[in-house]
């Protein structure tokens, strides 16, 4: 056991030092798990250890059927920011871009009423985006607008920023916004958009908004790779 742990630790070394000297870099494909047993002289399992051991720590990830990566730095996310997804990205000098998934229209499941704080069986308008960092699918997002409140939405450019959407063409500002964040694992939909395997570990933030009457007008559930963003708090 202790010369097993020896040889996780040096190949974690070896790899955290490549990353580290920029021999290996952003996006760059690591050799394959069987290179990798080749080159450390180890077994397949101890191999796997070791890159899930640098997934945690965010320095790889993983594409199904593809392999392993080093990842990009992460984006800096403050919650009490009112930046919307490109304008945050776009301030870490970085490219942002967003593509809509699906649009429908349904009456509400129990899980979006409860968040919403409706019993009244509403509407709602569920919007699902898929949102890239330079060129890396990396959040995906469902947004849950109260149908009733954004007449004719649905016909506007989806894939912009909502917040904007929703103060130019409705008058609505966000006062205010309620954050739940858990590491959770990926549903079937979500692990497919983020070319993960199904319930990988993602983080998912829950976010609900009022708008300047303390009305909730909205919320969104937002799953994010790990490796990819750190949450910063900032009440500046």
């Amino acid at each position: 056991m202790a010369g097993r742990t020896t040889q996780l630790s040096k190949i974690k070394a070896v790899i955290r030092e490549q990353i580290a000297g920029g021999v290996i870099t952003a996006q760059q494909k690591l050799p394959s798990e069987r290179e990798l047993c080749e080159r450390f002289a180890t077994t397949r399992i101890t191999i796997k250890d070791a890159l899930s051991s640098l997934e945690t720590e965010g320095l790889i990830y993983r594409e199904e059927r593809k392999g392993w990566f080093v990842s990009p730095p992460r984006v800096h996310y403050n919650p009490l920011s009112r930046s919307h997804f490109h304008q945050m990205i776009h301030d870490q000098h970085r490219i942002a871009e967003t593509r809509l998934l699906s649009v429908e229209t349904q009456m509400a499941r129990s899980d979006y009423a409860r968040v919403l704080e409706r019993s009244d069986l509403p509407t709602i308008h569920l919007i699902r985006r898929l949102r890239y960092i330079d060129g890396r699918a990396v959040l995906y997002v469902e947004n849950c607008l109260i149908s009733e409140l954004f007449e004719g939405i649905l016909s506007e450019n989806l894939t912009a920023s909502l917040t904007q959407l929703y103060e130019q063409k409705y008058g609505y500002t966000t006062s205010r916004s309620r954050f739940d964040v858990i590491p959770t694992a990926a549903p079937d939909a979500v692990a497919k958009a983020l070319g993960i395997a199904s319930g990988q570990q993602v983080l998912k933030i829950c976010r609900v908004n009022y708008n300047q009457f303390n009305q909730i007008i909205d919320c969104e559930f937002e799953y994010w790779r790990p490796d990819s963003v750190m949450i910063t708090i900032d009440s500046y």
